[in-house]
């Protein structure tokens, strides 16, 4: 017998049971054959389902054969051959109840229910060799070979319960048999019972299997689902014992949902209906191979699936329920039928296997139904899998996520490798020194392009959340929650490479192609616009030709076909718009480039406790909860990655949105949701359909939230924004809400800033080498000129909670398309810029994690009685924003200093650019129509309700220049500095019924500013204001003020007035200003470049207004509007009241009579009223000056300035003479208030008022005749000399040397005021004031409203057109005034000071604006033209086309300025420069022009605008417009009052004096009226002149005049000069009227002392000359003068303002000015400088009128000359029409004929001839009376009394009274 071991028959490969007794073995060849036909059994095993079996025929046959023996010895070499066949037909097994009831033959192509097994063909063949010796060497080889069409298999709950029975009947019947140890199958699966102890020289089994099936239909039937159909079309496999491989060809699955029939019809794969799963073909290879290690068997085995062709799998919840109930149901059946005996499965000890994996599809379609409508379908046209050795590896060159047939993600060229190990990762975890874990498992994704595509308006978040839902569904279906209990296995770190990454919202496709058209169309107009000109020409020259020939209808057809040919041109365009370009699709795109992306996993921070850990190292500020943080998701990772660029682009904008370069970023990352518990645990459905119905699957609510650490190093880093971004960012909005799906939380939504608060926690630290934000200035969003630019080098940022943290260089730059481009008008070095943000919250705003949403279904259980908000103590009511930046932090050696340079366009462009900012957005695809009812988004600077900013600088320089060629500019420096101010913001709702948008006003609280060491330089330049280009060189700059300390405060107005002030001298005011130590320059070169910096704003300013929407709107009146509360109480009036007092002292000083007459008439004097002067003129004099009265109104509504100097002092320097006046003060108060509109004169107007308050003031002045070379350099005084109450150190040189606080005393100046006097080249100057006090008003009017005050407006009193109107109530009207009043004034003057201080007065501070006359002409004009025209809409259409006329223009200029500024930008690049200089040449020509045409009609449309708000104020109230012709208002008014002042006229020393004046009351003013004329009005109260001579005759009383008595001294006066002046003609100025009033005068007078006299206040005139006789003077035009300097026309007199001529007309006296006194010409004098010189000092005196005046004189000339003394005299009245003369030939007119009136009366008087002679002048003594005795006697007591002298005492006449003997 053969050993037990080797295999004998096919048989033995079966189990034991089957065949208990083995067959016989045979050495005979054996052949067997049978056929069987027609076969039905019926079987029922006890209470089991019956079924039946039966085939139609069969066919068996079996052969054992030997080989033939060649060697009869050896039987080693004959092999045994064993075959088997079995062929059969209709092979069925029915199973169920009737199934034992014969039936008709089984349908073809059906399958009938509960049919378990067909078989329509089967053939099956099979054969074994093997060596019938056991000892042979080869082993057995088994070939099967099988063909099987037809076949249908049924699983179903009866056919396992039959199969189950049959089987329980075969182990029983198998079990008493004894188990056969030699039956070892040698099948690979068998190994597993192999021992260890066989013997090497094992045979083993080679098989060989090979089968084919065709039509396979397998069906799996569910008590409660239905059935599933699986289908294969054909099935080949082919199998040895190493090797196995099987195909399939049509392979589907499909679901039958209800068995309604009793068969089914079995279609091919490619007609099934509606089929889970579809595969064309696939093929299966397995391959095994075995490695015999010493006492093991290591198996390495290999599983390789390709599919070349289509797989689909289509997927729903349904389908998958219904499979899952299959598979539960099969793995019931599967149990049922391995009964208790089903552990056979266990490992054997000693063995391993290891598998190599490898998938290969070709095109899938993966499609998952998570709705009826939405799904999603994972496509790849190719993919590969691989596994071997632990590792995975995953291809596929294109990978497609989409949704809802939208292709959402797509991967190209992906790559998946897993790794156990990587060296890679270990240089990664390297980095991060904090990981414990050596080595991970790692997943590396690479991808060289990843893109994500959104279509315009698709709901992605839909679909994303019923995915999500599913999977939980899933999860809770496949996962039970039982089994997380064993410990978690650490993840595996992540790494993606991805060389490209984008990410793409689609537009709208009619908004694309509705801007495609409006470029088409603007391309073709231009091109039409060609033709047509050619058409023009052609047509022209056609006329030429044929001339009155050609026919007109001939034109108008060939116009008519050319617009028919524009048509069909554009609608072929149209049609191929995209025939070549693209269409442009997307409205956002973000691109990544060279992404490497890692993510570490690590046992630190691994597990819920562990992440907690790290969650409270990172949100520290965050209170953690007592109770714990009971999380569901939890994850940490530290996180490292590296990318190229980071663009994000909106549509085809040319600039990117954002733009990062070369980001490296390294930190932890924790991603962390809080379990919502059951309150914040929502419901979603899962429809299942029947039996099982609907499932819910419990969501949770809190959201997902990220714990950072991170840190960031940026090689560039760009934002661009702009407002005209708004539109398409909004639509990316509504694109970003389609993302994420809303909160089932029904509280309103969070807005962004707080979502942020409530997701992102942790610190980010960013290291940026360059940094950009570009703002945006214009509306068009394509423009890439017109932006500004906010430039960071070195920035350090740290993001913080509630904290923005900046640190590096800060460049500010305006970058625009014209000469101004590049300009960096901020430079801050070294700023630390923090950004502090206070969350305005019910509760702590950090507390996150008390946020606790709520499911609308519990919102029942936690409502209390208010609307239901989850967010309400987290939810920020508003914010607070503190902005501070720091530039003391400097760190680095190298000296930084910020700076600011400003240009005026620069400063305009700011304006356009702050509009463009705060303009309104308008709502964009919202409303029913877009289908967008979401309620209107709260922007964030509505959120904010406190602002503050707070600056701190070192130091600072300020650069602001008019234009750019740097005419004229303004430079401020200061050094340390602080900032600090204060807003708050209100939103005001609108009235109304339509829903309009909140008004924001911003109110500022707080303001406060340091300053230190300040210095202000005016800057001017030469060169042409329209130069295209800057020259630093020609600079020169001026000293305009400095001042060691500035303090600024501004309070609300709000504040003020919750605040009731107890002290009214302490009233609030808006704004405090205190400076220290000012020190001001004002020369005529600081005026004119001060005036035409204002000029220009001013210029600029109206332009805008009148350009503006709101220039037409006049202001609403109402007629019947009630006298109104005002702001401010009645109390609140102007602080005037308490300080100024409009009184004129008293004259308290008590004159010392030396005789007995100065007493009597001392007493005539106070007691009669004879001696009053006379004048055909209203005094025009007042009570109350009225600058004072003006000021003491009580409508005041804002105290707006309080400014206050501390040792302030000011240097003024005039035109025409050398040498400098100081005016220092100890304090000053400088006070403004605005008062509320009233009507003047039917004119509405608003007032504002200025006071100063001088105290502790000084005047200094330079005596040098000649003045040094040095003249221009900055004299100032030292603040010692400056404050008051100071106590003198005696032991100082210096101070013992100096003069006190006397008048005319000596000080000392320094040149640089920081230090003293001592250092530097000290000049001393004489104090010529000494302390005095001084107060100064200032009110002006303007025809701008403020908004605010509009409605409390009442209308105007309608005057009676009988009623006359007071000339004094008429002037006192809105007229600019300004009032100076001086108390007591110690004056010491020298001629030199004298001259230059009347210099400075006419040269310098009475300057007005020129062409008043020619504006107040137009704007007559302009009225009369409006009262022609009276209908409004005529007028306004006449402002509009004059605004569109100026708009054009300056379009035009700004399209000058763009081509200037393109060609330029060329001219560096080509080679043809000259050309492009030429071209620029005349561009810039051109756009000279078209300024000067745009300034013209700027003033003509203002001019027109005013005229027109007035008429529709003057309509509206039905007032006049037409102005009587004589009316001429007052424009200006200047007024000067000195109760008591003391004037020493000293020698040029300064110190010897000459005389002494004493005056009181002295009062001047002057009037500029709209016709460029003016009056002077001097007044004096009483004068006294003091002779200061050595041995003077007359040392007291030299001039004395008193008004009539003390108590009408308010109302009369001593002295009164009135002066008429009309605009100069020819450059002459022109005196209509000039009029001299005076009291009778007591003259005591010396030669000597006139002499001395007339050289100081006339120098150079030679008074000892003999004059002119009458008759020559009568026909000659005296021009006597001595040459002067003339005016240089350079800045002092070229100002923007123009020369003031006009106003140094009455005071002009640079005749007489002393060639010492003058500064030597600058420039050759020319003819015509000559003549200006000439006329400037002559004045044409049309009419002059001195009224008679009694004298008493008394005169001692030269020793020898004649003496007088006690004459009674009268001055006649002198009258002078029509003299051209100086101010030196009127005195000597006057003193002419004075000499000639009075010699007669003087001879008289000595001869005692009728002393009556005052009544023979007068013409009132008749000589025929015969009282004249009598008369006479009381006329001589008269004389005696009102002289004081005896008449006896008289002296003998002389021959000359006024002029020494020949």
């Amino acid at each position: 017998m053969p050993s037990p071991s080797v295999l004998h028959s096919p048989l033995d490969c079966f189990p034991a049971p089957l065949f208990p007794r083995r067959l016989p073995h045979l050495d005979a060849p054996v052949m067997i054959s049978s056929s069987v036909s027609n076969v039905n059994v019926s079987v029922q095993l006890g209470d089991t389902t019956p079924f039946a079996l039966g085939f139609i025929s069969a066919h068996a046959e079996l052969q054992h054969l030997l080989d033939l023996k060649v060697d009869k010895d050896s039987s080693d070499t004959q092999n045994l051959h064993q075959r088997a066949s079995l062929s059969l037909d209709n092979f069925w097994w029915r199973v169920g109840q009737g199934s034992h009831i014969q039936q008709a033959p089984h349908p073809p192509g059906k399958h009938v229910w509960g049919e378990a097994l067909i078989l329509d063909t089967l053939n099956l063949q099979g054969s074994l060799n093997r060596a019938q010796s056991d000892s042979s060497s080869q082993s057995p080889s088994l070939n099967v070979e099988s063909s099987l069409k037809g076949l249908q298999v049924e699983l179903s709950e009866t056919c396992a319960l039959c199969l189950s029975r049959l089987l329980s009947l075969l182990r029983v019947a198998g079990d008493p048999q004894p188990q056969l140890p030699d039956v070892t199958p040698e099948s690979p699966s068998a190994d597993k019972s192999t021992k260890s102890n066989h013997s090497s020289s094992q045979l083993h089994l080679l098989f060989k299997l090979d089968c084919v099936l065709d039509d396979v239909n397998v069906f799996t039937v569910s008590n409660v689902a239905g059935a599933v159909s699986l289908r294969m079309d054909s099935v080949g496999i082919l199998s040895s014992a190493e090797n196995a491989r099987v195909s399939l060809r049509g392979s589907s699955v499909s679901l039958v949902k209800a068995l309604t029939e009793n068969m089914e019809t079995c279609c091919p794969t490619s007609q099934t209906v509606n089929p889970v799963l579809k595969l064309t073909a696939v093929t299966v290879w397995y391959h095994v191979t075995t490695h015999g290690l010493q006492f093991e068997l290591l198996y390495t085995s290999c599983f390789q699936v390709q599919c070349e062709e289509e797989f689909a799998v289509h997927w729903t919840p349904p389908d998958h329920m219904v499979l899952f109930q299959h598979l539960t149901e099969a793995q019931a059946c599967w149990r049922m039928l391995r009964g208790e005996t089903a552990e056979d499965g266990e490992a054997v000890l000693g063995q391993s296997r290891g598998l190599s994996l490898r998938v290969e599809m070709g095109s899938t379609r993966l499609t998952a139904h998570v709705s009826e409508e939405n799904y999603i379908l994972l496509h790849t046209d190719a993919f590969s899998l691989s596994k071997h050795a632990g590792s995975i590896h995953i291809r596929s060159p294109l990978l497609v996520f989409n949704f809802d047939g939208n292709n959402i993600v797509s991967f190209t060229e992906l790559d998946v490798e897993t790794h156990d190990e990587l060296t890679e990762m270990q240089l990664h975890r390297d980095a991060f020194p904090f990981l414990t874990t050596l080595h991970n498992r790692a997943w590396v994704v690479a991808c060289p392009s990843l893109s994500v595509e959104f279509p315009y308006q698709y709901n992605f978040s839909n679909t994303f959340d019923m995915a999500i839902g599913v999977q939980k569904w899933l999860k809770s279906l496949h996962l039970p929650h039982g089994r997380a209990s064993s410990e978690q296995r650490l993840p595996p770190d992540l790494v993606f490479k991805i060389s490209q990454f984008s990410f793409v919202f689609l537009d709208d496709v009619f908004e694309i192609k509705l801007r495609d058209n409006y470029e088409l169309m603007k391309d073709e107009s231009k091109e039409s616009a060609k033709r047509l000109q050619l058409l023009d020409k052609k047509v022209a020259e056609l006329r030429k030709q044929h001339g009155e020939l050609l026919p007109a209808r001939k034109i108008e057809e060939l116009y008519s076909s050319l617009e028919k040919k524009h048509i069909e041109i554009y609608i072929q365009r149209s049609r191929r718009l995209y025939a070549n370009t693209p269409m442009r699709k997307s409205l956002l795109t973000w691109t990544v480039s060279d992404l490497e992306l890692v993510a570490l996993a690590d046992r630190s921070f691994h597990g819920p406790e562990k992440v907690r850990e790290q969650l409270r190292d990172m949100d520290r500020i965050s209170p953690f909860p007592r109770d714990g943080l009971p999380l569901v998701v939890q994850w940490c990772r530290a996180v490292k990655f590296t990318l190229g660029a980071f663009l994000v682009r909106i549509r085809d904008y040319p600039r990117y949105l954002f733009e990062i370069r070369d980001w490296e970023l390294s930190g932890r990352l924790i991603g962390t949701e809080q379990d919502g518990q059951a309150r914040a645990h929502r419901k979603q459905t899962v429809p299942l359909g029947a039996p099982w119905g609907d499932v819910t699957v419990h969501r949770n609510m809190p959201p997902l939230k990220f714990y950072y650490d991170f840190k960031s190093d940026i090689s560039l880093y760009t934002i661009v924004w702009g407002p005209c971004w708004d539109p398409a960012w909004t639509l990316i909005g509504q694109s970003v809400d389609l993302l994420t799906k809303p909160s089932a939380d029904l509280s309103p939504p969070l807005a962004w800033w707080d979502k942020s608060r409530l997701l992102l926690h942790g610190r980010w630290v960013m290291n940026i080498d360059h940094a950009n934000l570009h703002q945006l200035a214009t509306e068009d969003p394509y423009n890439t000129t017109e932006n500004l630019h906010w430039e960071w080098t070195k920035l350090n940022f740290d993001w913080n909670p509630g904290q923005f943290l900046f640190k590096g260089n800060l460049d500010v730059n305006v970058r625009t398309a014209s000469k101004y481009d590049d300009i960096c008008f901020m430079h801050l070095p070294n700023l630390c810029m923090t950004l502090d943000l206070q969350w305005l919250c019910h509760g702590n705003p950090h507390d996150h994690h008390a946020v606790m949403v709520c499911c609308a279904e519990n919102i029942a259980d936690v409502i209390s009685g208010q609307p239901h908000d989850s967010y309400r103590a987290f939810r920020s009511e508003n914010l607070n924003l503190s902005i501070t930046m720091d530039l003391s932090q400097s760190c680095s050696t190298e000296p930084h200093e910020p700076r600011i340079l400003l240009y005026s366009s620069t400063l305009r462009w700011m304006q356009n650019f702050w509009a463009t900012w705060t303009s309104v957005s308008r709502p964009i695809c919202r409303g029913k129509l877009f289908h967008s009812l979401r309620p209107v988004r709260k922007k964030l600077g509505q959120h904010y309700k406190q602002m503050s900013y707070t600056a701190a600088f070192p130091q600072l320089q300020v650069h602001y220049w008019a234009s750019f060629a740097q005419q004229r500019g303004v430079q401020v420096e200061c050094n340390k500095g602080h900032v600090f101010t204060r807003g708050t913001q209100r939103l005001i709702p609108q009235a109304g019924t339509v829903m309009r948008r909140l008004i924001s006003e911003w109110n500022v609280t707080q303001m406060v500013s340091e300053l230190s060491q300040v210095t202000v330089h005016l800057m001017a330049s030469t060169w042409d204001e329209t130069a295209d280009h800057q020259i630093n060189a020609q600079v020169k700059k001026t000293h305009l003020l400095s001042l060691s300390s500035l303090s600024y405060q501004r309070q609300s107005n709000r504040m003020e007035e919750e605040v009731n002030p107890t002290d009214e001298t302490n009233a609030p005011y808006t704004h405090k200003l205190r400076l220290v130590d000012l020190r001001a320059s004002w020369t005529t070169i600081n005026r004119n470049i001060a005036f035409g910096l204002y000029d220009g704003y001013k210029k600029a300013s109206v332009l805008k207004r009148n350009l503006s929407t709101e220039a037409l709107k006049g202001l609403k009146i109402d007629a019947h509007l009630q006298t109104k509360k005002l702001k401010r109480s009645p109390s609140y009036h102007s602080p005037t009241t308490a300080l100024v007092t409009p009184v004129v002292p008293a004259v308290n000083r008590v004159e010392k009579s030396q005789n007995e007459g100065t007493s009597m008439l001392q007493k005539l004097i106070e007691e009669t009223d004879k001696f009053v002067v006379f004048s055909e003129e209203d005094s025009g004099v007042s009570d109350q000056l009225c600058g004072i009265a003006a000021c003491q109104t009580d409508d005041v509504f804002n105290r707006n300035w309080f400014i206050e100097l501390v040792n302030c002092q000011m240097m003024l320097r005039g035109t025409e003479t050398a040498g400098c006046v100081l005016v220092s003060a100890a304090k000053a108060q400088l006070l403004q208030c605005e008062h509320h509109p009233a009507w003047y004169n039917d004119t509405l107007k608003q007032k504002t008022t200025w006071t100063c308050l001088l105290d502790g003031m000084q005047y200094f002045a330079t005596m040098e005749l000649n003045p040094s070379e040095q003249q221009d350099k900055q004299l100032w005084l030292e603040v010692k000399n400056i404050e008051e109450h100071r106590e003198r150190n005696l032991d100082s040189v210096q101070e013992l040397m100096e003069s006190g606080q006397a008048v005319g005393g000596m000080v000392s100046t320094t040149t640089d005021w920081n230090q003293p006097a001592q250092v530097n080249e000290s000049q001393q100057v004489q104090r010529i004031i000494s302390r005095c006090s001084c107060r100064m008003h200032y009110i002006s009017y303007s025809h701008d409203i403020n908004p605010e005050l509009a409605t409390q407006i009442k209308p105007p009193d309608v005057r009676n057109s009988h009623e006359k109107e007071d000339l004094l109530k008429k002037q006192a009207g809105a007229v600019e005034t300004f009032t100076l009043i001086h108390h007591d004034l110690e004056i010491s003057t020298n001629p030199v000071q004298y001259a230059m201080i009347l210099d400075i007065v006419n040269n310098l501070l009475l300057h007005v604006e020129p062409r008043r006359k020619e504006h107040s002409e137009k704007k007559q004009r302009v009225r009369f033209q409006l009262e022609i025209s009276s209908n409004p809409e005529e007028q306004r259409s006449s402002i509009l086309h004059l605004q569109e006329a100026v708009r054009q223009h300056l379009a035009q200029i700004r399209r000058l300025e763009k081509q200037i500024y393109s060609n330029i930008r060329a001219q560096s690049d080509e080679a043809n420069s000259d050309e492009l200089m030429d071209i620029n040449m005349r561009l810039q020509n051109q756009l000279n022009q078209e300024k000067n045409d745009m300034q013209m009609k700027s003033e003509e449309l203002n001019i027109l605008i005013r005229c027109f708000k007035d008429f529709q104020l003057q309509r509206a109230n039905k007032l006049e417009l037409r102005k009587p012709p004589e009316d001429v208002g007052v424009v200006r008014r200047t007024e000067i009052y000195f109760a008591q002042a003391r004037w020493c006229l000293t020698e040029e020393d300064g110190q010897l004096g000459i005389a002494e004046l004493e005056l009181q009351r002295f009062m001047y003013s002057k009037l500029n009226k709209s016709d460029d004329t003016a009056e002077h009005l001097l007044e004096l109260g009483w004068f006294t002149m003091n002779n200061l001579l050595p041995n003077a005759a007359y040392k007291v009383n030299v001039v004395v005049l008193r008004p009539q008595s003390n108590c009408q001294a308010g109302r009369q006066f001593a002295l009164r000069i009135f002066s008429k002046v009309r605009p100069p003609v020819g450059g002459i100025s022109v005196k209509e009227h000039f009029e001299v009033n005076v009291v009778p005068l007591t003259i005591q007078l010396m030669y000597q002392f006139f002499k001395r006299m007339m050289g100081f206040f006339f120098p150079g005139r030679n008074v000892d000359e003999e004059d002119v006789t009458d008759e020559e003077d009568k026909f000659r035009m005296v021009t006597t003068g001595i040459p002067v300097k003339p005016r240089v026309p350079s800045e002092d007199t070229m100002g923007a303002m123009g020369p003031s001529k006009s106003i140094t007309q009455g005071l002009n006296r640079t005749a007489g000015v002393r060639r010492s006194f003058r500064k030597a010409p600058e420039h050759p004098v020319d003819d015509i400088d000559k003549m200006k010189e000439r006329a400037a000092m002559n004045n044409s005196f049309i009419y002059i009128k001195i009224p008679q005046v009694p004298l008493c004189v008394s005169y001692k000339g030269e020793k020898s000359s004649v003496d007088w003394k006690d004459l009674n005299l009268v001055l006649p009245c002198l009258e002078y029409h029509n003299n051209t003369w100086t101010w030196l030939d009127f005195a000597m007119a006057v003193k002419r004929d004075s000499r000639k009136a009075l010699v007669a009366q003087m001879i008289k008087e000595k001869l005692r001839l009728k002393p009556a002679s005052v009544v023979d002048l007068r013409g009132k003594v008749s000589e025929g009376k015969s009282d004249h005795n009598q008369q006479q006697q009381e006329e001589d007591e008269k004389a005696r009394l009102l002289i004081g002298l005896s008449t006896t005492d008289k002296s003998s006449s002389k021959k000359s009274i006024f002029s020494r003997r020949k």
